[in-house]
């Protein structure tokens, strides 16, 4: 027993130099105090913060949203995978506390005559001491053994806390990353809603457009019997309503696709879609969309928060690996019934229980633990720049949001008025080719420049609609 302390000092002197924390990343660049030059710096409001019932004001919208939240495959595997993350974090919580086993076993053993259990229990047998009962089988040893085993290491060092911790950490890291794909699934809803109207406004123009040109056809065909044009006018009108009309089916192939693709974010099969006012009517967002600071509306964003939660989980991680060097004390006591015959095995006098403390630690061999705490700093220097991606991928997207709603605001007024134009054109054209002051392709031209500009024009308010949609989603609304 005078070794004793010596060993347990010999174990803490080898494993209790606890490792160094390691130094930090390096710093990223600090995040602006404001989204633009122009932005009010005391402007906490955020568009971001609006719940999507709130945001999205169309009622179609509204309920094929509602439908992709309920129904959406990708948010319930991200359902399940937060389920898998919680079960860690219960395994890891667990583990700071005992385990107890139920034990049963049995065993046989024959002991050699020349081995000190074998003398032993012949000359136990001999003695004049014992009962009848007493006495041990020679030629085959029972060993019997009911009760109750346990397991329990002490966190001397906090390791155990640490991989709790993180455990607990990853499992709010992946409701975020359900946030996320809710977030993202939101905006993909609306934005192939959007897409879908503008496909059918497209459509519109074109069989409208179509009919304008098959009754400039008809009147260019009227003209060439009475000498007034060539047969190469009415080849050239001909040759415009046929495009035109291939346009439309293109379009109409376009609207399954998306009909199609939004079917499936809603977690269905192929079916009709509803919609709402058609796009020049759409008035389903918020007309006027503020940021607020970077420093609020950043860290509403889901992916912003899944990585700082996984960095801080990468952190207990390094903490968890630091004292994994350090010894471990162990306790595993245990209390049954143990005897050699079975109708001995419920007396009183076969109770047994003991326990037994052990301190271990690394000494010569720690190469899987300098591998774990590497690995661990390595994954802790990863969080940390993800952390900062994360930051300023979110600034860039709502930068180019912001610009995006100004510059396409001014496109679409701009293109209204070349439609309005345009338009103008056409019928001046007309007029004139009935007077004989304009050829046929200066008809032509003027009704296919229109035709470009209104399906310009549609792609254009499509653009401003999910120039709010991707600024929304870049703000962090849509999960709440």
């Amino acid at each position: 027993m005078r070794f004793l302390p010596a060993f347990l000092s010999v174990i803490l002197l080898a494993t209790g130099c606890r490792v160094a924390a390691p130094d930090g990343p390096t710093t990223s660049p600090a995040t602006p105090t404001a989204f633009s030059k122009t932005a009010a710096p005391t402007d906490t409001i955020s568009v971001g913060s609006a719940p999507w019932r709130q945001f999205f004001q169309d009622p179609v919208l509204a309920g094929l949203i509602d439908t992709a939240l309920q129904q959406n495959l990708d948010l319930k595997v991200a359902v399940q995978r937060v389920e898998v993350f919680q079960a860690q974090y219960l395994a890891r919580r667990g583990a700071l506390f005992p385990s107890v086993s139920a034990v049963g076993t049995a065993g046989l053993d024959r002991y050699g005559k020349y081995t000190m259990t074998g003398i032993g229990n012949f000359d136990t047998n001999l003695s004049q001491n014992i009962a009848d009962n007493q006495r041990v089988p020679t030629a085959l040893t029972p060993d019997l053994f009911v009760g109750l085993r346990s397991s329990w290491e002490i966190d001397l060092w906090g390791k155990l806390r640490s991989r709790r911790k993180a455990a607990y950490l990853r499992v709010l890291g992946s409701e975020q990353g359900r946030n996320l794909i809710t977030t993202n699934l939101v905006a993909d809803v609306a934005r192939a809603y959007y897409e879908l109207l503008t496909l059918d406004n497209q459509l519109a123009i074109l069989l409208r457009n179509t009919r304008f040109q098959q009754e400039g056809l008809r009147l260019i065909r009227i003209q060439k019997q009475a000498g007034r044009v060539t047969q190469l006018a009415v080849q050239q009108f001909a040759a415009q309503a046929l495009r035109t009309e291939s346009l439309a089916y293109e379009t109409r192939q376009r609207i399954t696709e998306t009909e199609t693709q939004l079917n499936q974010l809603l977690g269905r099969y192929p079916q009709p879609i509803r919609r709402g006012p058609a796009l020049p009517n759409q008035s389903g967002l918020p007309t006027k969309l503020s940021a607020g600071l970077p420093a609020t509306a950043l860290l509403r964003r889901p992916d912003v928060r899944q990585a700082e939660l996984q960095l801080r989980a990468t952190s207990a991680d390094v903490d968890a690996a630091r004292a994994a060097f350090l010894p471990s004390l162990t306790l595993t006591p245990y209390v049954g019934l143990n005897a050699f015959r079975a109708n001995l095995l419920l007396d009183p006098g076969s109770v047994v229980y003991g326990a037994v403390a052990g301190l271990a630690g690394p000494i010569l061999n720690r190469a899987q633990y300098r591998a774990d705490f590497r690995e661990a700093v390595a994954n802790n220097y990863e969080g940390y720049y993800r952390y900062q991606q994360a930051l300023q991928t979110g600034f860039r997207e709502v930068v180019v949001g912001l610009q995006g709603l100004e510059n396409f605001q001014s496109v679409v007024n701009l293109r209204t008025r070349e439609v309005e134009q345009l338009t103008s054109a056409v019928a001046t054209s007309n007029d004139l080719f009935v007077a004989g002051y304009a050829t046929y392709l200066e008809v032509i031209t003027a009704q296919r420049s229109v035709l470009e500009a209104e399906l310009s024009l549609a792609e254009t308010r499509q653009a401003l609609l999910l120039q709010s949609v991707n600024l929304y989603r870049a703000l962090g609304g849509g999960w709440q």
